[in-house]
C-alpha cells in the first residue's frame, strides 16, 4: 500500500506517485540503486519529499525520453542543481565583488523596486523578469502590478513560500523556494531585455528586536550595469531550472546587452521616479 498521509511536513510517496506518474516500484528502485529522490525520513520511517522533487522526477522521465539511460538522466538532473546559485545577492556579491551594498528600510527599498518596475514596463521589450517575495503573502499584495508586467514579458517568473509550483494562464509562474534556502530572506527585482537592463537584490538584515514592517532592513544592490544585469538573470534562471526548466529551456539565446549611453539614462529615471514615491 503507498504512504498517504499528513502532508504537510512534505509530500508522502504516494503523493509524488500522483504527481509524476512514476510508480511507486520504480521510485523506491530509483532511491535504492540511485540514491534518487532522496526524501527526508520520518521517525516512524515514512518517506518525505520536497515539492521541488516533483519536477527533479519529471526532469529525468524528460531526459530517458531524450534516449539518456536511467543513470545518465539522473546524473545530468544531479549536475544541473550543483550549478545553481543558492543566493542570488551572495552569487552577485561573489561575482562582481565591485559592487558596495547599502542598508535600506523597507520603504526606501520599496520605492526603488517600484521605479525599476515601472521604468522596466514603460520602457522594456520582451524582457526577461524576475521577482523574489520571500513570502507569498507579500507577492499577492503586488500581484496585480506583477499580471501586468508579465503581460509583455518574454518570461516573467517571481519566488516566494509557495506550496508548489504554478503557472497561471495570466500573471508570471509562481515557483516556490526551499524553507532553507537563502533566497528566502531576500527582495529581487530583475529586468533583462535587449536595449533595457536594470537589478535589485536585498539581504534582509536580522532584526535586534521586535519591530514594526517599515523598520525592516535590507542590505541592497542594484544596478543598470548590462554585465551585471546579465549575472543576475543567469543566477535566476539557474533557480528556475531547478523546480521548471521547461520554461528556461524555451528561451532563446541571451541577446545584445544595451548601450553604455541608454543605461545611463535608465540610471537617472529610476533615480528620479525613487524620489518621487519618497518625498
Amino acid at each position: 500500500m503507498s504512504e498517504r498521509l499528513d502532508t504537510s511536513r512534505g509530500l508522502a510517496i504516494g503523493d509524488l506517485v500522483a504527481r509524476t506518474g512514476v510508480r511507486e516500484a520504480t521510485l523506491r528502485m530509483w532511491e535504492h540503486r540511485h540514491g534518487f529522490p532522496a526524501p527526508e525520513r520520518l521517525a516512524s520511517g515514512h518517506r518525505r519529499y520536497r515539492e521541488a522533487d516533483v519536477e527533479l522526477v519529471a526532469r529525468v522521465l524528460r531526459e530517458r525520453a531524450a534516449g539518456f539511460s536511467l543513470g545518465a538522466a539522473i546524473e545530468r538532473v544531479r549536475g544541473s542543481l550543483h550549478d545553481a546559485e543558492p543566493s542570488l545577492f551572495a552569487g552577485l556579491r561573489r561575482r562582481r565583488p565591485e559592487l558596495h551594498p547599502v542598508v535600506l528600510r523597507k520603504p526606501v527599498l520599496l520605492a526603488l523596486s517600484r521605479a525599476i518596475e515601472d521604468e522596466s514596463c514603460a520602457q522594456a521589450e520582451r524582457p526577461l523578469l524576475f521577482g523574489a517575495f520571500q513570502r507569498e503573502r507579500f507577492y499577492r499584495q503586488s500581484q496585480r502590478r506583477w499580471r501586468e508586467l508579465a503581460r509583455t514579458a518574454e518570461l516573467a517568473v517571481v519566488f516566494a513560500d509557495f506550496e508548489r509550483v504554478r503557472r497561471p494562464a495570466r500573471g508570471p509562474a509562481e515557483l516556490p523556494i526551499d524553507g532553507a534556502a537563502p533566497f528566502t530572506r531576500e527582495w529581487a527585482v530583475v529586468c533583462d531585455a535587449p536595449g533595457h537592463a536594470a537589478c535589485l537584490a536585498g539581504l534582509e538584515l536580522p532584526a535586534p528586536a521586535a519591530h514594526d514592517d517599515p523598520e525592516r532592513e535590507f542590505e541592497v544592490i542594484w544596478s543598470v550595469e548590462p554585465e551585471v544585469v546579465r549575472t543576475a538573470t543567469q543566477i535566476c534562471l539557474g533557480q528556475v531550472r531547478r523546480s521548471a526548466p521547461e520554461l528556461a529551456d524555451r528561451l532563446p539565446g541571451d541577446g545584445a546587452f544595451p548601450p553604455a549611453g541608454d543605461q545611463l539614462r535608465l540610471a537617472t529615471a529610476i533615480t528620479a521616479r525613487t524620489l518621487g514615491r519618497i518625498l
